[in-house]
């Protein structure tokens, strides 16, 4: 499906390309999501460039993401999708400058670019430019990881929270859950930070290129800002899957502790009912000879006594050395 976004007034008008027709010359962002090899071949027709295929997309050498041909300038990151569901994923978005014009071929619908479109659907600059709307995409993307970094950071914190004073919550702490949550808030950081790392290479990029591009200062300085905040971000990132990986290790060990105490009521318990056992076993054996107290009137009340003494001199002991 292809989208041409045209200036009209102080406004970028969204116009959708009715398929087998060529995009408007007057578009400064064609947006390409899920092209067909015929929607490729319209736009390079009209921009006179190359439309990488998603495998070319999918590569992972930064010259295979990052580079220069025929005057224009190819750059592919790695974006976040779905990341406000329980199965957030990355997927290549790549972005093309050629004469003034930004062309993008995404195979997913990332946030940011909803973002973008409602943002420029309201009010844009009357000297909007594929540039401009490139830089307005990026701050869009690392706006969008720091939000979803300071929610899992919240979100991180009551888990450990729940882990550490587990007596703070309405019910009883599942363990299932927790391991799960934390599981989930891992992998969401790790594609996260995959994004941020994917963007502070493109802003290098595209840093480098826009001296050559010749773009004024304040777009030059906004992107090193960028690059500066995906940086931060990426190290937050790194903090954040190391507090992730403490609180699974604290989460296994509070497991063990548990389980050591269950076992070591069981043991206990044990202990404490092998001697009433052994007593009652004895005079279980109903041999006549040798004991005599089963001819005793209160024969039986002394081994219910005998086996009572025997189970509560283990547990004196074991308070005593403070095993329990």
């Amino acid at each position: 499906m292809l989208s041409a976004y045209i200036p009209h007034g102080t406004v970028l008008e969204r116009r959708p390309v009715d398929p087998g027709a060529l995009p408007p010359a007057a578009s400064v962002w064609i947006d390409m999501v899920t092209p067909t090899q015929q929607e490729d071949r319209l736009v390079e027709q009209l921009c006179g460039i190359a439309i990488p295929t998603r495998e070319e997309m999918q590569e992972i050498e930064v010259s295979s993401r990052l580079y220069v041909e025929n005057g224009a300038r190819y750059m592919t990151a790695t974006m976040m999708c779905q990341s406000d569901t329980m199965t957030p994923k990355t997927t290549a978005v790549t972005f093309i400058l050629a004469s003034h014009r930004l062309i993008t071929v995404r195979y997913d619908d990332p946030r940011p670019f909803a973002i973008v479109e409602h943002k420029l659907g309201r009010v844009c600059s009357a000297k909007v430019s594929g540039e401009s709307v490139l830089v307005d995409l990026l701050d869009a993307v690392v706006d969008r990881c720091a939000d979803l970094l300071e929610r899992t950071g919240f979100e991180v914190d009551a888990v450990s929270h729940s882990i550490f004073e587990p007596e703070a919550e309405a019910g009883p702490v599942s363990y299932k859950d927790v391991l799960k949550s934390l599981g989930r808030k891992g992998d969401l950081t790790s594609k996260i930070r995959e994004s941020l790392v994917s963007m502070n290479r493109l802003l290098l990029f595209l840093s480098a290129e826009a001296e050559g591009m010749r773009w004024n200062k304040d777009v030059r300085n906004h992107l090193q800002s960028m690059r500066r905040d995906a940086a931060s971000l990426s190290d937050h990132a790194t903090y954040l899957a190391t507090k992730i990986t403490f609180l699974l290790d604290a989460m296994l060990g509070v497991v063990n502790i548990d389980q050591n105490a269950i076992i070591k009521i069981f043991s206990i318990a044990a202990v404490i009912f092998m001697p009433p056992t052994l007593v009652a076993s004895i005079y279980g054996m109903n041999f006549k000879t040798g004991m005599v107290e089963l001819d005793w009137e209160y024969g039986y009340f002394w081994a219910l006594a005998l086996m009572v003494l025997a189970a509560v001199i283990p547990l004196l002991i074991f308070k005593w050395k403070k095993w329990l």
